[in-house]
């Protein structure tokens, strides 16, 4: 797995849970800011990349997963994936 898999899964999960378009979706999206997403729809988005990645995402962590691009950098640090 590389980074690049990891962000076209968490892409595609941002695509289906809110129902954006591919052309929406950059590195820089921000959650809170680009995607309106409330705090249920964050906590759903970090359970489904818990069970997905089979990684735990503490709460204090989770509160830094602003973008997607922090949000694949956690990830690929927690399995230890440099590329």
């Amino acid at each position: 797995m590389t980074k690049q898999d990891i962000y076209n899964t968490i892409s595609a999960s941002i695509m289906e849970q809110f129902s954006l378009s591919a052309d929406k979706i950059t590195p820089s999206l921000n959650f809170l800011n680009d995607i309106d997403a409330d705090s249920i729809d964050f906590v759903e988005l970090v359970l489904d990349l818990e069970d997905h990645f089979d990684v735990e995402i503490p709460d204090e962590d989770a509160e830094k997963l602003v973008t997607l691009q922090s949000t694949v950098d956690y990830i690929a640090d927690k399995k230890g994936i440099t590329a």
